[in-house]
């Protein structure tokens, strides 16, 4: 029942989302939009890779070979093609190395590159299930912090990723029967501004009280980019 059975378009939340989609879905799109999804979508547009690092992980992410790169996608916007970045986070870059192992193709979509990344995955899956997998946050977990005691929390459903989700399901509309999940984020995304709420929900506040006002404007573009970041060999690649 929750891996939404007899749907060609599902949408699941979370690691959990992960693991009931990944079992019958022959693609997988992971959402987070503020901001893995983001940051991996702005290197891989720019010839780059990003080597999803788990939250867990971290203390053995490879430091970049510019130290003011980060997930912040605004220090990416000038990265070198051929570049490789390992990049950890607590939603994104986790929800792809767990969703490697389901044997689904993977895809990170965000709002930059929602229609791409539909595309792509509308051609891989060739008739198959699609899985949206919007990250949410993670309650406990503060990754502007170098708190390296801060583990996973609870999920918190989040704005941004159900919009971006959303926006995916949009551009993917005719593909086949939709899942009520799947059909409601469409249908939010079409009636939302996008800038306003991304300005205005938790996560879109947080990173502009910390001084990351760019970053959220930077996500809040819609289909401005034609990457679909797909995982092969483990990296996000063009």
């Amino acid at each position: 029942m929750f891996g939404q059975e007899g749907r060609r378009l599902r949408l699941e939340w979370g690691g959990e989302g992960v693991t009931a989609l990944g079992v019958e879905c022959a693609v997988l799109v992971v959402v987070d939009v503020l901001s893995f999804s983001t940051a991996a979508d702005v290197v891989v547009a720019r010839g780059g890779s990003v080597r999803p690092i788990r939250w867990s992980d971290r203390a053995r992410a490879a430091e970049p070979a510019d130290p003011s790169w980060s997930l912040r996608p605004s220090t990416l916007v000038n990265v070198p093609a051929g570049v490789e970045l390992e990049l950890p986070s607590p939603n994104g870059a986790t929800l792809c190395d767990l969703a490697a192992g389901t044997g689904a193709v993977v895809l990170a979509g965000c709002l930059r590159n929602a229609a791409a990344v539909a595309a792509a995955a509308r051609e891989l899956a060739a008739g198959g299930p699609i899985g949206v997998v919007p990250g949410g946050e993670r309650w406990g977990v503060n990754i502007t912090t170098s708190d390296e005691a801060a583990d996973f929390g609870p999920l918190r459903p989040a704005v941004e990723d159900l919009l971006g989700a959303g926006a995916v399901l949009s551009a993917l509309r005719g593909y086949g029967p939709a899942s009520v999940e799947a059909e409601m984020a469409a249908d939010t995304f079409e009636r939302t501004s996008v800038a306003d709420a991304l300005t205005g929900c938790v996560s879109g506040r947080e990173l502009i009280a910390a001084g990351h006002a760019a970053d959220v404007e930077l996500a809040a573009q819609v289909n401005v980019s034609t990457a679909a970041p797909r995982l092969l060999n483990g990296a996000l690649r063009p």
